[in-house]
């Protein structure tokens, strides 16, 4: 029997009922050897008189126990506090006892003359005796359940503090990430400033205003999420700054989007693979390169495609920190398995392709 507090009352009255069934049997077994050599009707007799001296034991220990067990255990050293509960088991076999005897007074089952000669000193022996046995039994399996119950929630709250610590930890990578995208950007295209200041200077100007309202425009959105529509205008303002640099070199096509909803894409993605294009195919190249951005949606998922026609990646392995690795790691972050980012590179030809689900919503990410 568990004595545990949280148990309802219907829970310990039922469980009362029970260990007043299996004290009521014990007793008939160990005093009446199973009742075969007497008859029937006192075999009856004698176990429902076992069932009312169980059953007042039993439920001043079910009531009993689970208000007195919180208050000695933990709060008292041992053995203080299991000889507190020791007494206490003392006293309701006692006055469970005593009460039962009065119960059989007043039903005629016991004689008004023979009260104390019945309640004293056999049954009381007896109803502390068996109240030792089962209370010291139930109140063991009720501080283990209780330790159990304890230990668990302890691992859970355990895991849930670790899963949080997880994610808040990849919620600080990703923010690093994102915070090493932006400078490359901005670098980019001070240096295009740079050398268009002195030479033209009108176009620098230019060049200058329309950095800052694409800086306002990152500012003004520091969600790790956009909508793909305005992650497009960021790359055409974009590809229009490097074109007053690299001249009639840079030739690009960005295409629009059309959906009643725009999917969200993570921000300055397209503006990295934009960016990759920039260097590794216009600005080695005398002829310079053509660059096209085409997005589409089908079954649920997002396509970006950027392709040029320069000379191509020298290797299909990318180096830490290289901008398509940092795209990629901010993918796995941010949607797990659920997006991918393709590179198929070889002279005349680079294709890089993300495939995302189409949300408009941020998603829940599980950092696990």
């Amino acid at each position: 029997m568990a004595f545990a507090p949280q148990h309802t009352i219907r829970g310990r009255l039922l469980s009362s009922l029970f260990w007043t069934v299996a004290g009521s049997s014990a007793a008939t077994i160990a005093f009446f050897g199973g009742g075969f050599h007497i008859p029937l009707p006192d075999l009856i007799r004698q176990t429902l008189a076992n069932c009312v001296y169980s059953g007042c034991c039993v439920l001043l220990c079910a009531f009993g126990l689970p208000w007195l067990m919180p208050r000695v255990r933990g709060k008292l050293p041992f053995p203080a506090d299991w000889t507190i509960i020791v007494i206490a088991l003392v006293a309701f076999g006692a006055v469970g006892s005593l009460a039962a005897t009065a119960i059989g007074t007043l039903i005629g089952y016991v004689p008004s003359s023979r009260f104390m000669r019945e309640w004293y000193p056999n049954t009381l022996k007896v109803s502390i005796y068996f109240t030792l046995a089962f209370g010291l039994a139930g109140a063991a399996v009720g501080e283990a359940r209780s330790r159990l119950a304890s230990t668990t929630v302890a691992l859970r709250t355990k895991e849930r503090d670790e899963a949080e610590a997880r994610r808040l930890a990849a919620e600080a990578q990703l923010a690093s990430l994102e915070a090493r995208v932006d400078p490359h950007f901005l670098f980019n295209t001070l240096n295009s400033i740079a050398a268009l200041v002195r030479e033209h200077p009108a176009d620098a100007e230019r060049v200058i205003e329309q950095l800052s309202a694409l800086m306002r425009s990152s500012l003004d959105r520091r969600a790790s999420l956009v909508p793909l529509d305005d992650e497009l205008r960021m790359v055409r303002s974009y590809l229009e700054i490097e074109r007053i640099r690299f001249g009639d070199r840079l030739r690009f096509d960005v295409s629009s989007f059309s959906s009643e909803r725009a999917p969200l894409v993570p921000r300055l993605s397209l503006q990295t693979l934009v960016e990759n294009s920039v260097k590794y195919a216009v600005s080695p190249s005398r002829e310079g390169a053509s660059i096209t951005v085409n997005a589409t949606s089908r079954d649920g998922r997002v396509f970006v495609v950027v392709e040029d026609d320069g000379p191509g990646l020298s290797g299909v392995e990318l180096p830490e920190g290289h901008g398509l690795q940092l795209l990629k790691s901010r993918l796995a972050m941010t949607f797990g398995e659920r997006a991918s980012l393709l590179v198929d590179s070889r002279p005349g030809r680079t294709r890089v392709s993300l495939d995302l689900p189409f949300e408009t919503e941020p998603p829940i990410t599980q950092w696990l």
